[in-house]
């Protein structure tokens, strides 16, 4: 596939989800088949460019969290002073993944208040495990005859991470990163529920006051985010090599 060829099908996507997020009023008519009872049927209490950027903001945040945290803990419980750690957090990173994000924001709204800041600390705990999990294979499954050779080429161990082991890692750990990202772009809309404003906004609103053409309205544009995000890691030089 030509350089060119392969970004249309993300570009596609990105087009649908700008298309959505600015031409909602002008669908009033399909959401009015869908709640013909409702007397507004479009979302007004804040415009869906303002929510979009806001979701993105929040997943972005997470994101850069999760990968600063798990790929450094994973490099850390892959070297010969840090393997005694592996285990554990191996362990850490599934508990966090295990705990519902709804129960993480009752914990963390009491010490951190309302808003986007607990929200965050759930997509981050939600998101390590893919990341953890993914750099520790793709460092773990390194050839030891590549190792092996590197040192005889009088490498350090910095050295050896940085031009052996992570360039060799980098599309699954690519992989466990696309993974929590796209994942945590829909478990964002949760934040809704504790003042943290994104595209969980109409649907709370839509559950709230019985209006499905609202829920149908941020689940559109958040389905349409994640297939966008996905199909661009998707087409990343590194997402199909190894």
């Amino acid at each position: 596939m030509s350089k060119g060829r392969r970004w249309v099908v993300p570009l596609g996507w990105l087009a649908l989800l700008l298309v959505a997020t600015f031409g909602m009023g002008q669908l009033e008519g399909v959401f009015r088949w869908i709640e013909a009872d409702s007397r507004q049927v479009i979302y007004a209490r804040a415009d869906f460019v303002t929510l979009l950027g806001r979701h993105l903001l929040v997943v972005s945040v997470a994101a850069v969290l999760a990968i600063l945290l798990g790929v450094g803990a994973a490099i850390a419980a892959t070297r010969d002073w840090g393997r005694d750690f592996l285990p554990l957090v191996s362990q850490l990173a599934s508990i966090g993944q295990t705990f519902p994000p709804v129960a993480v924001l009752a914990l963390a709204v009491p010490v951190l208040g309302f808003g986007t800041l607990p929200i965050i600390v759930a997509l981050l705990l939600y998101g390590l495990l893919p990341i953890v999990r993914n750099t520790l294979a793709g460092l773990e499954g390194i050839d030891p005859g590549v190792m092996e050779a590197a040192r005889g080429m009088g490498m350090s161990g910095g050295q050896i991470l940085r031009q052996v082991e992570l360039p060799l890692a980098a599309p699954v750990i690519l992989a466990g990163i696309r993974t929590s990202v796209t994942i945590n772009i829909a478990t964002a809309a949760i934040g809704a529920t504790v003042g943290a404003s994104n595209l969980g906004d109409p649907i709370i609103s839509g559950i709230v006051n019985g209006n499905t053409a609202y829920v149908v309205q941020g689940a559109l544009l958040i389905g349409l985010l994640a297939v966008s995000v996905d199909s661009l890691f998707s087409r990343l030089p590194l997402a199909g090599s190894r």
